[in-house]
């Protein structure tokens, strides 16, 4: 059964299948994404909406395979099971500050969430899958890309690819690689 056919036994409305067949398998290989492709993923990311349209989102992600392996050594042990098959391995920095007055930004995490949907949904078009992570450790990451933790927030890593055999993923993952459902609208009003 395919991502949509699965979940649209779940949905409340029509939305575009977009949304629908966006999901974020593990089971990825590492065939190259090619540097177009990354372009165009990080183009959709600089069209996403942001406070005051200060797009405080920053990216470092790995051109070669020294530098994915360097990045898959940030994540947490479970996330570097699967994640070292992915193509490309994505960081997203939010920028703390407003660069108009320097003040701080508190919108910026929220804004990173903004590109990240941009980066699952332009990937999804052009044949590939994302997976974003919260299983790293923050320091590691900022060793490995040199970015400065005084000025970046580190929001989310990603995993891009295309998709893999899932059979080769260990059993505790394995039984995972599915879509998963969503909660109805009405569990999401207050």
């Amino acid at each position: 059964m395919s991502s949509s056919e699965f979940l649209v036994r779940e949905r409340c409305a029509e939305a575009d299948a977009m949304f629908i067949d966006r999901w974020s398998p593990r089971a990825l290989n590492n065939e190259p994404i090619s540097s177009e492709q990354m372009e165009i993923i990080l183009e959709a990311a600089r069209w996403a909406p942001s406070a005051y349209n200060e797009q405080p989102w920053r990216f470092v992600y790995s051109v070669t395979e020294q530098d994915r392996n360097l990045f898959v050594n940030t994540l947490v042990e479970m996330n570097q099971k699967w994640a070292s098959n992915a193509s490309v391995l994505l960081f997203i920095f939010a920028k703390k500050t407003f660069s108009h007055n320097n003040a701080p930004n508190r919108w910026a995490l929220f804004d990173c969430g903004s590109a990240w949907v941009s980066i699952a949904l332009q990937a999804r078009k052009l044949g590939l899958y994302s997976h974003a992570m919260a299983g790293f450790v923050p320091e590691k990451v900022y060793e490995a890309t040199g970015v400065s933790p005084e000025d970046y927030d580190i929001a989310i890593a990603v995993a891009l690819g295309k998709r893999g055999d899932a059979s080769e993923l260990p059993a505790d993952l394995l039984e995972r690689e599915k879509p998963n459902g969503r909660k109805m609208i009405k569990e999401l009003m207050l």
